[in-house]
């Protein structure tokens, strides 16, 4: 059939905004209750709450188990944690504990009594709302102080969003704690500023969790700690067995036989490790690798409670690795011999382990995000729930392509490429099409190659997309992270802008039009890299999406706990380095944005603020550069809500089609101001 020849572009598309919108978010937090598989997913529609998800061991469609508003996520680090936990009982069911995201309490639930209703465990903060969060729970239902739930506390002291502290916690499964905060037992002191939930060895007798302390963060340096648990259910002989400045330890659990495993990035991969707590420290086999290889096991611990490997009873380790995608395989921590699930997901998240079963979140380019379980005694793979259902005909989807350019000094630069596709309609001949540079968040983290309705969104329409994953993102080992070290604004400026120009020098994208997007640190380095002289004249325009703007405000308690120390290492001590903080931010160099832009904020987001986005365009001459400033009430970091989410890719397409000179009706025309 021939195909209609057009502008790129201007092609329609079947996949509208509000497809995007209703696709956004996956699956998280998988875990085992028993035989049964529970998880949350994202409810876009329903303002964007996160509903607990429930499928029963016997197979069956899985059902949201609390309606409205229940909205099962925390706010512990503002980025959110581990928000439930449960344990079968021998009657009546299981017993859920989750974490409320409207009031921040810790509640339980018996799904299978009649009439049952959440019931709050934990009181209302009273000091500052909100102050009182919980996260990463285990359920500890015969406990040496009776029935509990042992978790992370973080509890605000003060208004300053640096004014808190964490701890390890046990709260009482009866509710007596609902209005007694006396009641929660601190099991752990606040000597250090970060923790995970506890891990209980299968004995009862010891418990293990991860610290860290400013300035590091969770992928710099951390501490395994480990407690004998005594008769009254404290923890005494703390002791810190593995871990340091500069090791991470991204994730530790408990073998069957007592043994620590851990995935440490002691060879500078996080590599999966055995630790035997009762052998002699200069023995052999105290501490060894389980299967060492130049992939990683783990990724940035951004959400405390996530997980990348999890043991079964009978010894084998499930476990996520690979070099920028991460797979599933099984190893055998004895033979090393590590055997990958087969079918036709590339990239896996989140997983749990039940009998013979492992159950995780994985898609592919072709696929979005399912509930898929591996059955080790067969190899076989299936589907269980949060089907991929292809809303349009496959066709419209983008092929994309990894790619490994060449940045600054001859060093790698990762990516993938997503060329303009669609199935009736093609480019004049001799005609470059449009591409849109997307910087990932974090900036410690990676952009995964799997199918994303919002990358289809463009490409359907002629406007072609690269992810890159510059110099600091995970997946690549840690001196491929290092490289980010005090030069954030300039190595993932460059490697953007390497990627780009390569594109354009290939013939595969119109030098003309190039632009750049991303959001929070993406939205940083979208913003420099729209101000910096490594990307001078190389952008079109550029859509910036809940940004870092202000280097040094952010540093002085403009931002949350959890990252109010990360630019020591991404920039450099302040006291040190003010004149740095100074000239490579956006807000003191917004005389050099000379191309339109979007720029688009949640007025809730406490992470990277509104306060730096209107000092920003205080400082643009709104006279000589077209802008617009779109901002969302309810949004915080992260857009989650439908009619939030369709506002702002339409308005990321009118921003394009104004800038590239492309015809377009179908989507609202955003107001620039010029």
């Amino acid at each position: 059939m021939a195909k209609t020849t057009a502008p790129y572009g201007s092609w329609p598309s079947p996949i509208d905004a509000a497809l995007v919108a209703s696709h956004d978010g996956r699956p998280e937090y998988l875990g085992a209750v028993g035989d049964e598989m529970w998880w949350t997913e994202p409810r876009p529609d329903e303002a964007g709450r996160r509903a607990l998800m429930r499928l029963p061991a016997g197979g069956g469609e899985a059902q949201s188990v609390l309606p409205p508003p229940w909205n099962v996520r925390n706010r512990v680090i503002e980025y959110g944690g581990l928000p439930w936990a449960g344990t079968p009982r021998a009657e009546g069911g299981p017993l859920i504990v989750f974490t409320h995201f409207a009031d921040q309490r810790l509640y339980a639930f018996e799904p299978d009594s009649p009439g049952s209703a959440p019931r709050p465990l934990t009181p209302v903060a009273e000091v500052i709302p909100g102050g009182l969060r919980w996260c990463d729970p285990v359920v500890v239902p015969d406990g040496p102080a009776g029935p509990e739930v042992w978790c992370v506390l973080e509890e605000f002291t003060g208004e300053r969003p640096t004014d808190l502290r964490r701890l390890i916690a046990a709260v009482p499964l009866d509710g007596s704690a609902a209005d007694d905060r006396g009641r929660v037992r601190e099991l752990t002191d606040d000597a250090s500023r970060f923790v995970t939930g506890p891990r209980l060895s299968p004995d009862g007798g010891r418990v293990a969790w991860l610290a860290w302390d400013h300035p590091a963060m969770p992928w710099d340096g951390t501490q395994v700690k480990t407690a004998r648990i005594t008769s009254d259910g404290g923890f005494s002989d703390v002791r810190t067995v593995a871990g340091g400045p500069e090791e991470s330890v991204a994730q530790v659990e408990w073998a069957a036989d007592g043994a620590l495993l851990l995935c440490s990035d002691e060879s500078g991969w996080w590599n999966l490790q055995r630790l035997d707590l009762d052998a002699p420290a200069s023995g052999p086999g105290a501490r060894r690798d389980l299967c060492p290889r130049e992939e990683e096991f783990a990724a940035g611990l951004w959400r405390i409670g996530q997980k990348w490997f999890e043991p079964f009873d009978g010894g084998l380790i499930a476990a996520l690795h690979g070099r920028g995608a991460m797979r599933l395989g099984v190893l055998d921590p004895e033979t090393g011999e590590l055997a990958d699930a087969g079918g036709p997901w590339t990239e896996w998240a989140a997983l749990a382990t039940a009998g013979s079963r492992v159950v995780g979140v994985a898609a592919g380019p072709h696929s979005s995000y399912e509930v898929v379980e591996l059955d080790t005694r067969t190899g076989h793979s299936r589907v269980l729930a949060a089907h991929h259902k292809d809303p349009v005909d496959p066709s419209y989807y983008p092929q994309p392509l990894e790619r490994t350019f060449t940045g600054p000094d001859g060093r790698d630069v990762h990516a993938h490429v997503y060329p303009p596709r669609h199935p009736g309609y093609e480019a004049p001949e001799g005609e470059l099409p449009p591409y849109v540079v997307w910087a990932h968040g974090g900036p410690t983290s990676r952009a995964p190659l799997v199918l994303d309705l919002e990358i289809a969104y463009f490409t359907s329409r002629g406007i072609g997309v690269v992810e890159v994953n510059y110099g600091g993102s995970t997946g690549y080992g840690r001196a491929y992270r290092n490289r980010l070290r005090e030069q954030w604004g300039v190595v993932d400026v460059e490697d953007c802008a390497a990627v780009a120009r390569r594109l354009a020098a290939e013939g595969e994208a119109d030098a003309s039009r190039i632009a750049v997007r991303g959001g929070s640190a993406g939205g940083w380095t979208s913003a420099a890299s729209l101000t910096s002289p490594a990307a001078e004249g190389l952008y079109a325009c550029g859509t910036i999406s809940y940004p870092i703007l202000d280097l040094t405000g952010w540093a002085t308690d403009e931002t949350h706990d959890f990252e109010s120390q990360y630019l020591e290492s991404l920039v450099g001590p302040l006291e040190r380095f003010p004149e740095r903080y100074r000239d490579r931010s956006p807000l003191h160099r917004a005389d050099r944005v000379t191309v339109p832009f979007l720029l688009l904020q949640g007025l809730d987001d406490v992470i990277c603020p509104p306060v730096q986005c209107e000092r920003f365009v205080a400082h643009v001459d709104g006279g000589r550069v077209p802008y617009a400033y779109l901002t969302f009430e309810g949004e915080g970091h992260g857009f989650r809500r439908a009619e939030t989410i369709i506002r702002a890719v339409e308005a990321e397409l009118s921003l394009y089609a104004q800038t590239f000179g492309i015809a377009r009706d179908d989507v609202p025309v955003l107001e620039l101001n010029a």
